[in-house]
């Protein structure tokens, strides 16, 4: 993802405020890991997923559907919120936070480029099912500048298992080593896969606007 220098300073105060609150995420985690990890590799399928297995997480607020979020940063420029049928631009980070941390998709890469072109931010229409379910769910009734934490369990709210290039159901990490992370822990049934995402919300484009045209 590519930034002009004239929004360094305000994007890296952004990423201050995730990356403080998923190292507080990863403290109590990093703690249990080493215990969770060998009683798992003793533990029978059946139960790799029952509560003494995969972490709870007490400062996130749990959903009905099963996903888990915080709001980090609420924006400030308004506009409207994001419902079905809307097209949302947004910047992304994620985690393998249910195994050790692992970034699969990270900020703070080569910088250059113009920084109000959204070409290289994710863009998906809300209800379209080419998104993590979780992810898309989260971002309904964000607006503009919103920045949300994520965490979404292994299962029907995570990526696919069918979709091993993720290709398909976004999104997807930029990189190959971020690809091979992600993919480690989806593939692996003895470790916790549950995943943590940081969204900010660039801009959401109703029907008829921005050169958006629904079903187009």
């Amino acid at each position: 993802i590519k930034f002009s220098r004239l929004h360094t300073k305000k994007i890296e105060s952004d990423d201050d405020i995730i990356n403080a609150s998923t190292r507080r995420s990863f403290v109590t985690s990093a703690a249990i890991l080493p215990f969770l990890v060998n009683s798992a590799a003793n533990a029978e399928d059946a139960e790799m997923y029952a509560p003494k297995f995969v972490q709870q997480y007490e400062d996130f607020t749990p959903t009905s559907e099963g996903w888990s979020y915080k709001e980090v940063k609420k924006g400030t420029k308004g506009g409207d919120a994001a419902n079905d049928g809307d097209r949302v631009v947004f910047d992304w980070s994620g985690y393998t936070i249910g195994y050790f941390g692992r970034p699969f998709e990270a900020k703070g890469g080569p910088q250059g480029g113009a920084f109000d072109k959204d070409l290289d931010y994710f863009r998906t229409v809300l209800g379209s099912k080419q998104m993590v379910p979780g992810v898309e769910c989260a971002l309904k009734g964000m607006h503009p500048g919103d920045i949300r934490q994520v965490i979404v369990p292994y299962g029907p709210l995570s990526y696919p298992p069918e979709d091993k290039e993720h290709d398909l159901v976004g999104p997807k990490p930029t990189t190959f080593s971020g690809m091979r992370a992600l993919n480690f822990v989806l593939e692996n049934p003895r470790v916790d896969r549950t995943l943590l995402f940081n969204v900010k919300v660039i801009r959401v484009d109703k029907n008829g606007k921005g050169g958006f045209v629904r079903g187009s």
